[in-house]
């Protein structure tokens, strides 16, 4: 283990965070509020732990595959515990643990929150929380990556580990140049949607912070009311961005490239766009023949919406849910599973996993039947290596023991088979609201302060695909 190199990275993610909260502060300042002090000194903490750590350069800068998955979960921890202090310092929110899971919520764009009345949070934390969305979005050690020359080649292992999705490769030769291309299509395509969303009449700062809840796929609210208080206009848009946002940002490179075939015949972009487009249809015949609204139209918009928000998992809500038909909220349960596309900025298993689970399934059952014949899984015409499979295996079994685990420890708090259920779905996925107690209209402050940790866990590990936190716990990472 390179330990120096690790904590050499884990500094530069420090002052980069460092910087980010001096906007904030800046906004505090603007709206003349107090909480906007707390965020420059608690930037200042950051810079000044940030430099202490990279005030000399490692001689030795070799990053293998461990170096990678260690450099990353580490990177999002810090990124935590030090994101937490503002919001604590400034008294929005006054308990360590709550302030903890609500930063991790916001790095790594779930969204769950333990904020009960939004009346009483400045817009410094507001902006503070709403922009660990969009840096948690695509990474903060992608945009390190495209900001901060690294040498030896090395840095596709720290690619892999914060990349979401079972394939993580170069849209050019060099890693930094890749880096820099997704950071500019993302910043493209944030641009665009805050400048829509103030033309469709949404407060400037609104705009702001519900555009970086989008871009990073995570759903954080600013008021009581949620995103329901705008017009019909601005929740089309979000809508729209939701779905483009939960995309694989690979595509749009190959639409800027004019490889238009690349761009729509992916296997993996038409089944995300499969699966929603059904899903929308089904739960909008469902709530309307249940009488939840008064027109087709009026089902569509909110099932579209709604549907998008849980398979992207941002995790908005402009009706309650909770009170859909069973069939309607079993389709958003399966969709809380499913997710978005890999290298998109939404969490859940990913499509092309779902796709591959599915086809080696299928792969399985025929050799059962024709036990000589030799059948090979392939994805987007190409065949997919037994290490591809193997780690997709992995990943599937690894899930399923940390949502199993994670549902022993918080089902002490006695909340309900339903919430506890749907709470770790919502955070192992990064989705935010569940069902029940944690449904559109309810939030994770009734957890205690151990549930609250657990949850935590879930949402690093979701947000990381599993392997940077559980390798954590495997005593022999740490050799050197």
């Amino acid at each position: 283990m390179n330990y120096r190199m690790v904590f050499y990275i884990i500094g530069y993610i420090l002052r980069i965070e460092g910087g980010a909260m001096l906007l904030p502060a800046l906004t505090g300042w603007i709206y003349l509020e107090e909480e906007g002090i707390a965020y420059v000194i608690a930037a200042g903490i950051c810079l000044f732990a940030g430099t202490l750590l990279t005030i000399k350069k490692p001689k030795n800068t070799s990053i293998f595959a461990k170096e990678g998955f260690v450099i990353t979960s580490l990177s999002w921890i810090a990124l935590s515990i030090f994101g937490a202090l503002p919001m604590l310092m400034c008294g929005d929110i006054t308990n360590y643990a709550s302030a903890f899971f609500e930063v991790v919520s916001g790095f790594t764009t779930t969204g769950a929150s333990i904020i009960t009345d939004y009346t009483n949070i400045s817009h410094a934390t507001n902006l503070w929380r709403c922009l660990t969305h969009w840096l948690g979005g695509m990474g903060l050690l992608v945009f390190m990556l495209a900001i901060i020359p690294m040498s030896g080649g090395q840095t596709m292992h720290i690619m892999k580990a914060e990349s979401p999705g079972p394939v993580v490769g170069k849209l050019v030769p060099r890693m930094r140049q890749t880096a820099g291309i997704l950071y500019k299509i993302y910043f493209a395509l944030t641009v665009v949607e805050l400048a829509l969303l103030v033309i469709s009449g949404v407060p400037f700062f609104d705009s702001v912070c519900y555009t970086f809840a989008t871009a990073g796929t995570g759903g954080f609210s600013i008021s009581n009311a949620g995103f329901s208080e705008y017009s019909v206009a601005s929740k089309v848009i979000i809508t729209v961005f939701m779905i483009l946002f939960g995309v694989n940002f690979n595509t749009y490179y190959f639409i800027l490239k004019k490889k238009f075939k690349e761009a729509f015949t992916t296997e993996e972009v038409i089944w995300y766009f499969v699966i929603y487009f059904i899903s929308v249809g089904a739960i909008t015949a469902n709530i309307y023949n249940a009488g939840l609204f008064d027109s087709v139209p009026m089902a569509l918009h909110h099932a579209s919406f709604n549907a998008a928000s849980v398979m992207t998992t941002t995790g908005f809500a402009i009706s309650d849910f909770n009170l859909w038909p069973d069939f309607s909220k079993f389709i958003l349960l399966l969709l809380m599973f499913i997710g978005a596309c890999a290298g998109s900025t939404g969490g859940g298993m990913k499509v092309p996993r779902i796709i591959l689970l599915v086809k080696n399934v299928k792969k399985g059952l025929m050799q059962v039947i024709h036990p000589r014949s030799v059948k090979v899984v392939r994805l987007n015409g190409e065949k997919v290596d037994h290490e591809t499979m193997r780690m997709v295996n992995v990943y599937f079994m690894s899930f399923i023991l940390v949502y199993v685990v994670s549902l022993l420890l918080i089902s002490f708090e006695g909340m309900g088979i339903t919430t506890e259920f749907t709470a770790i779905a919502a955070t192992i996925n990064n989705i935010g609201p569940g069902f029940d107690a944690v449904g559109p209209t309810g939030n994770y402050s009734s957890f205690g302060s151990f549930s609250k940790i657990v949850l935590s866990f879930d949402m690093l590990a979701g947000r990381l695909e599993m392997f940077p936190m559980l390798i954590l716990l495997v005593p022999s990472t740490w050799k050197k």
